[in-house]
């Protein structure tokens, strides 16, 4: 099990940053070799399900994720979310915040705490590095693109 905290400053406002980080879809535009597929009705709530395809023909698995708190920044409050991974291959959670950064935009605060089953205890330390590099770039990429 991994724990690790990324913190972002977006020159987007809080209400684009929240947009940005909660359009599921556009998440497999910064995440290599991945899809994403939302399996509930919009709107995102408490709820909500979707599945992130990873990897290549037999060596992709899915990444089944579950909106279990939500909470969108409305009137100067910031936006929190939180997600449960429900997949057999990795689990864990996700959790992120979008406040008001000092002098606009907004700050984006995201923890995971991530798990892949059947990997010993020894590599949670190359897992944690490898999980914070591919996350940091998704939320920079989210953030950033259009």
């Amino acid at each position: 099990m991994v724990l690790f905290v990324l913190e972002r400053v977006s020159r987007h406002p809080v209400a684009e940053s929240w947009r940005r980080l909660t359009d599921w879809p556009r998440h497999a535009d910064v995440v290599p070799l991945t899809r994403v597929t939302v399996r509930t009705p919009p709107p995102t709530r408490v709820g909500t399900v979707f599945v992130a395809r990873s990897g290549l023909g037999p060596l992709a698995f899915d990444d089944p994720m579950e909106v279990v708190a939500w909470s969108p920044p409305h009137d100067g409050t910031p936006g929190t979310c939180r997600l449960v991974k429900r997949g057999t291959l990795v689990t864990g959670w996700a959790e992120f915040e979008v406040h008001p950064a000092d002098g606009g935009g907004s700050r984006v605060i995201w923890r995971e705490d991530v798990s892949v089953r059947g990997l010993p205890g020894f590599t949670d330390r190359p897992l944690g590095g490898s999980a914070r590099w591919m996350f940091g770039r998704a939320v920079d990429g989210l953030l950033e693109r259009r």
